[in-house]
């Protein structure tokens, strides 16, 4: 059974949390400790239903104010398929945390409400998605049961979001007409809309197709450990293991290591101990090669014929996420899946509007959920590709030096 990592976005108030916890409640994915504590804390008893976001907004300071401020996880599991949530907020200060959870997600859940139409947040987080290169997006109308269910309301922000798609290459969209409160086209068909000719919510995300999503082309595979067990019985043995982050690759295949440059080729591909032919991502497997070679944890092992970049200098595009405000020369670790290295953010070039795409100068410093472009230095070699060739190896993390938390999140250009 696979896996679909799904985050919803929107403006305050459009239904975020309230259609997750549709989602779990109508799947019969609540247990029955959790819907009578819920119950207990509901709203509207008085309605004779319960306050079903009240499923995804944990901290106390959410419930009090009736928002959300930090991204919720949830999984839920059907017969199909299995899945894991992200609840972003919809408040602007909170954009750093929707950029955390939309990092590795296969999907956006983009909530409109169907009375306001495309607002700000929603461009604002469908800029988010085409940045991330989130492969599919699903708009989801909501609050239709208050606008009489209008098919003309329905169809004219189909017209106005179509363009902000247009503009920002967002190609896989799919609208659905729902209601989060009522439950209407979430796990059943809607009989409110007979004009609608698609799946309700959750059988479209049971059936969408996320394989395609997986780049096999470019071979891409980065050490974790470097396994010596060094026994009487595999004193030569050496192994490098880790995931395979794109691509695929045969016993035999020439290969070569970098930074460094070295060439060898695969003597053996295993998983889980055995021996196969072939391996691909997203798999975890184990490599060995025909030399031996000094190789630690974070080097990257490739095909001969399609290197990435190999550089101590990368031009990025910055998420900030931190309060405390970044300026060129400030220092921090680089985290690029297992390679961790020293970096000084060189220069910042321009800042990037997420409401607008413009590029405008940086006066002063680079303040929380800013984006901006700069150029990095790193105390040894980095190898990457862009984020929009092969996003699986595009991005990374800055963590700072003294608190050890991350402040923002890297696209290489």
């Amino acid at each position: 059974m696979d896996l679909l990592r799904f985050i919803t976005a929107g403006s305050v108030d459009d239904g975020k949390s309230t259609l997750i916890g549709r989602l779990l409640y109508d799947s019969k994915n609540i247990l029955i400790d959790q819907l009578e504590a819920i119950e207990k804390q509901t709203k509207n008893k008085e309605a004779g239903s319960i306050d079903l976001a009240l499923l995804t907004d944990g901290l106390r300071a959410e419930r009090e104010q009736g928002i959300t401020i930090d991204v919720a996880y949830r999984y839920f599991t059907t017969p199909k398929r299995k899945f894991i949530i992200a609840d972003a907020p919809g408040h602007v200060q909170y954009t750093r945390n929707m950029i955390t959870g939309a990092s590795n997600s296969n999907l956006i859940i983009i909530l409109i409400d169907a009375r306001l139409g495309v607002a700000e947040q929603t461009r604002r987080h469908s800029i988010i998605a085409s940045l991330l290169k989130i492969p599919h997006v699903v708009v989801a109308i909501n609050k239709m049961d208050l606008v009489d269910w209008s098919h003309d309301v329905y169809n004219n922000i189909i017209i106005d979001y179509s363009a902000v798609a247009r503009q920002l290459g967002l190609k896989d969209v799919t609208y659905v007409p729902i209601s989060a409160l009522k439950g209407d086209n979430i796990v059943d068909r809607s009989e409110f809309t007979p004009w609608y000719e698609g799946k309700p919510l959750l059988e479209f995300l049971e059936d969408i197709k996320i394989e395609n999503d997986i780049n096999l082309d470019n071979a891409r595979f980065q050490v974790q450990y470097v396994i010596r067990p060094q026994t009487d019985d595999l004193h030569d043995y050496r192994g490098y293991a880790g995931k395979v982050i794109s691509g695929v690759y045969h016993k035999g295949d020439p290969v070569t290591i970098l930074p460094a440059g070295i060439q060898s080729s695969i003597a053996k591909l295993e998983i889980g101990g055995k021996e196969v032919d072939e391996v691909f991502a997203p798999q975890s497997v184990v490599i060995q090669l025909a030399d031996d070679i000094d190789i630690s944890r974070g080097d990257t092992i490739v095909h001969s014929n399609d290197l990435p970049k190999t550089s101590n200098e990368a031009e990025v595009l910055l998420c900030w996420l931190d309060d405390k405000p970044l300026q060129p020369g400030n220092r921090y670790y680089i985290q690029h899946h297992s390679r961790l290295l020293k970096t000084v953010v060189r220069t910042i070039e321009y800042r990037l509007d997420v409401n607008s795409l413009q590029e405008s100068p940086v006066d002063g410093n680079v303040k929380l959920n800013e984006v901006v472009k700069a150029t990095l230095k790193t105390a040894a070699p980095l190898v990457y590709d862009s984020y929009s060739s092969l996003n699986s190896n595009g991005s990374a993390i800055l963590i700072d030096e003294t608190s050890n938390s991350t402040v923002a999140a890297v696209l290489f250009l």
